[in-house]
């Protein structure tokens, strides 16, 4: 793609150009991202915000087909697996996301572009920069205006768990390679990121989380 199209795209679906709020929930799984999401729309809404809860992957009916491939299907191609996740976010965006922040709402999204460079990236060894190039196709510029990380050590969240999907049963080493993505990436986006210290307990965690987004909007 030319850059002259790449800019065009990016242009129309400027976040700024949007009334709502995007938030993204990024971390590993175990580290309480549901219980805080749910916390912090209760806390938007008993304020009169509109809100819309979503996640990626599987949202819309879409959505759904694809977190069933990608999470309970069988082992996949590192470039097959990449590009459902893709996919998934290009519509996501699209037909969900942008719309509703169109609208004027505020947007809770559990996992968004960061888990790619996160999992793909430093976990499965993909270039992180052509990574975030095809992020920003897929989104067609979208930026959150926050992003919160769930920082947390493998063994605790996988611990957890009571089910593991195809990605939780990923060795050990690939696991800690996503948890120092996750922190490299904040790292370079401290503007857009903030990080909680996941291992507390999850209503405690929650409770941070729903400060942090209402002191940001």
């Amino acid at each position: 793609m030319d850059a002259a199209l790449r800019d065009d795209i990016g242009g129309r679906y400027r976040k700024d150009t949007l009334a709502g709020v995007f938030v993204t929930f990024e971390g590993p799984e175990g580290a309480g991202k549901s219980t805080a999401l749910k916390a912090v729309a209760a806390a938007l809404q008993e304020r009169g915000h509109e809100v819309l809860c979503t996640r990626e992957p599987g949202a819309g009916e879409l959505g759904r087909q694809i977190r069933e491939l990608l999470l309970h299907g069988e082992n996949l191609p590192t470039e097959t697996e990449l590009l459902l996740f893709l996919a998934d976010r290009a519509n996501h965006i699209a037909t969900i996301v942008r719309p509703a922040l169109g609208s004027g709402k505020m947007v809770l999204c559990d996992r968004h572009a960061d888990s790619t460079l996160a999992y793909q990236g430093y976990g499965r060894g993909s270039d992180v920069a052509f990574l975030r190039s095809l992020n920003r196709y897929a989104t067609r510029g979208m930026v959150p205006d926050l992003t919160v990380l769930f920082d947390l050590e493998p063994e605790i969240g996988l611990a957890r768990l009571t089910g593991k999907d195809r990605l939780d049963s990923e060795p050990m080493e690939f696991h800690r390679r996503v948890r120092a993505g996750f922190l490299r990436i904040a790292e370079e986006e401290p503007e857009r990121f903030r990080i909680v210290d996941a291992s507390k307990d999850a209503e405690v965690v929650a409770v941070e989380v729903a400060e942090l987004v209402l002191a940001r909007i």
